[in-house]
């Protein structure tokens, strides 16, 4: 595979999620490396979490675990807070943590400083396997057996 040329990779600006659960992801940029690149064992992206304006909040996602999937993170710039179920860390440039299948321990990642954070995030990509489970809000994404999941509430009714 060639350099891939960046200026060619479009963003893609917030998250998938349900409203009201995309709210604080509505600023995050994903620059998704692996899918320019045609990986299909782990997806490779680069995460801008801007700066929060006044009474906003700049996530990564919502709080969540993964059945079958392995995460790393490497912070390129910025210092972010990771919550999980051991509380909140704050991760400064050069820290790096990871997050493995089946560990039980969800989390995510803030930006509450003045400054743009970026991150480099590799994960598996078992998505027919994996359940990825939310603790804190009513939302599922169950693993279906394909690479297409839908995200439905915890009583298994779907969203609009």
């Amino acid at each position: 595979m060639p350099k891939l040329d960046l200026l060619t990779i479009v963003p893609k600006q917030g998250s998938s999620y349900p409203d009201p659960y995309s709210k604080p992801c509505v600023g995050r940029i994903n620059y998704a490396f692996g899918n320019a690149g045609g990986l299909d064992q782990f997806g490779v992206s680069k995460v801008i979490l801007p700066a929060p304006l006044a009474g906003e909040e700049s996530w990564s996602s919502q709080r969540h675990r993964h059945s079958a999937e392995d995460e790393f993170v490497y912070v390129l710039s910025g210092e972010c807070i990771l919550v999980d179920d051991r509380g909140e860390t704050i991760l400064k440039t050069g820290d790096v943590c990871t997050h493995k299948a089946n560990d039980g321990n969800a989390h995510h990642f803030k930006n509450v400083s003045s400054q743009d954070v970026i991150l480099l995030v590799v994960g598996s990509r078992r998505p027919e396997n994996d359940h990825c489970i939310y603790p804190d809000i009513d939302l599922d994404l169950p693993a279906n057996g394909t690479s297409t999941r839908k995200f439905i509430r915890k009583d298994g009714s779907a969203y609009s």
